[in-house]
């Protein structure tokens, strides 16, 4: 009898073992949660990465619109005059939403380069976005940026280009497109606005 009692509850015990799974969500959710979060964080980037080249290209659009109808000006003894530094600060007035220019950058170009340009025809701006080589990812080559924009019924340029730094690495093949100097991958997208347009007869 002593034997059977003891047997029945042994069963009990360990039945109870068998069936338990009370540690079975926190297992399967520990081993979810490292994918769920890169998955979640990809998506972020990337809808960041977007939402910041569209605010980049509505700053091209509104700076390109003020130097067109003679708002901003160069060099022409005007009290619309701008020098290089002050357009730079406009324009990162105008993507400050996203805090993509801090006081530094809005001095000298590290992420952000802006090129302004008069040229004499429109055959004769540049359609490529120029780099250092021909190779894959190649950085980008700013010797020739300027700012000089033309007066009046002048023919301008402007491009606008961005350092965006890819952070996830699930992301970061299919979006980076630039390689910097000394990286041994592209770990950059490189977000590039351009404008093209004939300066108003404002005088």
């Amino acid at each position: 009898m002593l034997g059977d009692r003891f047997l029945k509850k042994a069963r009990r015990v360990f039945g109870g073992f068998r069936r338990a799974s009370d540690g079975a969500a926190a297992i399967e959710f520990a081993i979810l949660i490292l994918p769920f979060a890169i998955l979640v964080f990809a998506i972020f980037e990337t809808f960041t990465a977007f939402a910041g080249e569209t605010l980049v290209n509505n700053a091209v659009d509104t700076m390109a619109r003020r130097i067109r109808t003679g708002e901003i000006t160069f060099g022409q003894g005007k009290s619309t005059d701008m020098t290089e530094a002050e357009f730079r600060q406009a324009f990162c007035d105008e993507i400050a939403v996203f805090h993509m220019c801090d006081d530094a950058e809005a001095s000298t170009p590290a992420k952000l380069y802006i090129d302004v340009r008069q040229f004499a025809s429109y055959s004769d701006m540049p359609l490529d976005v120029p780099k250092i080589s021909s190779a894959a990812y190649s950085d980008l080559d700013t010797t020739e940026f300027a700012f000089s924009p033309g007066g009046a019924d002048s023919k301008n340029m402007l491009r606008a280009y961005y350092r965006w730094s890819v952070i996830t690495d699930l992301v970061r093949p299919y979006v980076a497109n630039l390689k910097p100097s000394g990286e041994a991958r592209p770990t950059q997208f490189l977000i590039v606005a351009t404008s093209v347009f004939e300066n108003e007869d404002y005088e």
